[in-house]
């Protein structure tokens, strides 16, 4: 027997090593070495943060890390009085948030901008923030922390009853369709997949639910029918909606082919729907909002079937055919398994370093951050678990593994067990900011930048800087009003960067005009100092004027 299955163990061994290197080779050297933008953090604002302006704007611009959409009636702006001053709807194009704003009758004092979005990976991002008008009210309200995730452990428990969903349904109605001995009843593996069916669609009602209480910031149990009803209008909805149908499809095409009835088009036709439905995980997810979408989405999905037939064949085998099947029969399964397994287990480690790669972005995240510290947990209770099915994959190879049954049954035991805390550390990931984000977020934490808002005698000037770090592209936004707090269309900027004490001579910026009263640069700060940034603005033919400010750069 094992002559027999040797060389076709070992071509399969190649093939799945062969192919993995091939997709760890795609995904590793395109990750970009600077971090990318997921889980999107405020990085600008204009009025800018705690800045004192001259009279009220008519709209309030909030810049993202990220393309991000507004939750309905979670974007608004109060005034001194406490009222809502907000005048419409806010329009995000892209990473810009728009909040229109009417003028009170009382306009001077503190203004308070509260803001709840959604971020391109389905992850909510919740804020507050002031600004003053003329001069601060004499009891300004504060900012207050905001609960970006009052879902709490929804989320990841719905992540983990739809990955074990998942193993449940795919595993056994693989073997089922492919590899069951003739004379042992099926049931209880059409049984198991139509358990594992139902996962699934708990799961997704679970993430339904929890996306809910993350979109309009209330717990779970306070949420109303129609605040469940606003998901399906978000970018998550049509996307937890198709899980749905594609697992009622797949219901109606289980029995048949996982009692070996089904013919060859019902067998593709399950395999399709059954892809179509774990593609729907990464694309809401991190994968959607990486560097490389298309290289992410692929590796998840290839992730999510590795572990489903690995993990859901192993459930089969330890359960229902181990116990009471002959010896003979055993060794005929035993060997086809350890091939399934060794490819399945090759794409899931190959994916898994291909997703490693562009999540972490830089190797100092994978201790530096709470993501790669999960991540390291995961590798090492998954290595762990290898070592265990490298023990069984060599006694079956030596034709050992069918006169002991009970040995190979124990084995799989510890290695489901074991994975069933990878799966749980996996749904508990997913839900973790990836490391490539961290300098982003430390950003948004300490309020990485300078904002400072300068006057002359025809405007009033805001600008701000993002990150202010020597050796590194600099984001560079100004923006122009009149005396009176509206928009003030610029005919011409001019900006220069001078850092005197080193002797670094006025070096002028190009400048991109996105609006008529919005500048904005990419600028360069080669070394450390008190540098001068000029700004000269012509408004007319006849109007313009120059204002100064210093920014310390540490």
């Amino acid at each position: 027997m094992t002559t027999k299955y040797e060389p076709l163990c070992v071509r399969t061994t190649r093939s799945a090593v062969l192919l993995g290197l091939l997709l760890a080779l795609l995904s590793v050297p395109l990750t970009p070495a600077t971090p990318a933008a997921a889980h999107a953090a405020l990085v600008a604002t204009s009025p800018v943060r705690d800045a004192v302006i001259g009279s009220p704007p008519g709209e309030v611009v909030l810049v993202f890390s990220e393309s991000v959409s507004p939750v309905i009636g979670r974007v608004q702006v109060l005034g001194p009085d406490g009222r809502r001053v907000t005048a419409g709807e806010p329009v995000a194009d892209g990473a810009t948030l728009r909040i229109p704003v009417r003028v009170p009758d009382r306009p001077l004092g503190t203004y308070l901008v509260s803001y709840r979005v959604i971020s391109a990976d389905s992850h909510p991002v919740a804020g507050s923030f002031a600004y003053s008008a003329g001069a601060p009210s004499a009891t300004p309200p504060e900012p207050v922390s905001v609960d970006e995730r009052p879902s709490g452990g929804w989320t990841p428990a719905a992540r983990y009853i739809g990955y074990l969903g998942l193993v449940l349904a795919i595993g056994p109605t693989l073997f089922g369709a492919v590899r069951w001995p003739r004379r042992r009843r099926r049931r209880a593996v059409t049984a198991t997949g139509y358990v594992g069916l139902a996962l699934v669609v708990v799961g997704t009602a679970g993430t339904w639910v929890a996306q809910a209480a993350d979109m309009v910031g209330v717990p779970v149990g306070d949420l109303s029918r129609g605040d469940l009803t606003a998901v399906a209008d978000s970018d998550i909805g049509p996307l937890l909606g198709a899980r749905l149908a594609l697992a009622a499809i797949a219901a109606g095409l289980l029995a048949a082919v996982a009692a070996g009835r089904a013919g060859r088009g019902r067998r593709v036709a399950l395999a399709l729907v059954g892809l179509a439905g774990m593609v729907t995980w990464p694309l809401a997810g991190h994968p959607v909002a990486s560097p490389l979408p298309p290289v992410s989405i692929l590796a998840d999905v290839v992730h999510l079937a590795g572990m489903s037939v690995w993990l859901g064949g192993l459930f089969t085998l330890a359960v229902f055919l181990l116990p009471g099947t002959h010896r003979r029969v055993l060794g005929r399964i035993l060997p086809a398994w350890s091939r399934w397994a060794t490819v399945a287990v090759g794409w899931l480690v190959a994916s898994g370093v291909g997703q490693a790669a562009i999540e972490l972005g830089r190797p100092g995240a994978l201790v530096g951050t709470a993501y790669g510290r999960l991540l390291c947990a995961k590798a090492a209770l998954l290595a762990a678990v290898l070592g265990v099915a490298a023990w069984q994959r060599r006694a079956v190879r030596a034709g050992r593994a069918a006169d002991r049954p009970g040995r190979v049954a124990w084995a799989a035991g510890v290695e489901l067990a074991a994975t069933a805390v990878v799966l749980a550390l996996t749904a508990v990931l997913v839900q973790t900011p990836p490391g490539r984000t961290a300098d982003t977020q430390a950003a948004r934490a300490t309020r990485e930048g300078v904002a400072q808002t300068l006057t002359s005698a025809t405007y009033t000037l805001q600008f701000d800087i993002y990150p202010v770090r020597v050796g590194v592209p600099n984001s560079l936004h100004a923006y122009v009003y009149t005396p009176q707090g509206q928009p003030l269309p610029v005919a011409q900027w001019t900006v220069s960067l001078a850092l005197p004490a080193a002797g670094i001579e006025p070096m002028t910026v190009p400048v991109d005009t996105p609006e008529p009263h919005h500048g904005s640069a990419e600028i360069s700060l080669p070394a450390r100092g008190d540098w001068t940034i000029r700004f000269t603005v012509r408004t007319s033919d006849i109007d313009q004027a120059t204002v100064t400010a210093t920014v310390p750069v540490r």
